[in-house]
């Protein structure tokens, strides 16, 4: 049912940030260098970035054939009073048992951290009680698992053109169309998809 990398990328769990980093609060947009691989034209928003490693949720791939409110059955939970069944995003090949919230902060919890003025993460069973019940935040993006990064890792993968920085936004974070982040990401610092694409394959 859920996608597995052989060797998912290490990085201590999500904790509340510590000193500020260029790269919190920014996508991560994989670069035709990753193509074939499990990352392969993912966009990853970074919530934390650190000596220690770095961590993130990619925020336009799903989990096929999962089901916001047979999740919520699984915990036992009453279905979403929300019109529309919330997509289930795969994360990242990291904890992929459990599960993040990105949402607005219009919703805080005591466990919520928060990562700028208009958006925090939570990793409780309390947020989906509340989406579940009609409480929950405005926007929200729910994934299994996530991205993460030892010591030094991303750095290195960043220094060999695999991933490019692109500041991020409420509005290409909580897109509905997955498949539009991609492009809309790289538009944002103006790179065209295909130009991307064709200096790739040259050498």
């Amino acid at each position: 049912m859920m996608r597995k990398d052989e060797h998912p990328r290490q990085a201590p769990l999500p904790h509340r940030p510590e000193a500020e980093s260029p790269l919190r609060n920014m996508l991560l947009v994989a670069t035709p260098l990753l193509q074939g691989d499990l990352f392969s034209k993912s966009v990853i928003y970074m919530c934390t970035h650190s000596p220690s490693g770095a961590m993130g949720i990619v925020i336009n791939q799903r989990v096929p054939e999962l089901h916001f409110n047979d999740l919520l059955a699984q915990l036992n939970l009453p279905k979403s009073a929300a019109k529309a069944d919330p997509v289930i995003h795969f994360g990242g090949p990291v904890e992929q048992g459990r599960g993040f919230v990105l949402h607005s902060t219009d919703f805080i919890h005591a466990d919520t951290i928060r990562l700028n003025r208009a958006m925090g993460i939570t990793g409780t069973i309390d947020i989906l009680r509340a989406i579940s019940e009609g409480q929950g935040p405005k926007k929200i993006l729910f994934a299994l698992g996530y991205a993460g990064w030892g010591p030094g890792q991303l750095d290195a993968e960043i220094a060999a053109n695999n991933w490019l920085a692109v500041p991020a936004d409420d509005d290409l974070v909580f897109r509905d169309a997955l498949s539009d982040k991609w492009a809309h990401a790289l538009a944002k610092i103006g790179v065209d998809p295909l130009a991307l694409s064709c200096e790739a394959g040259h050498a």
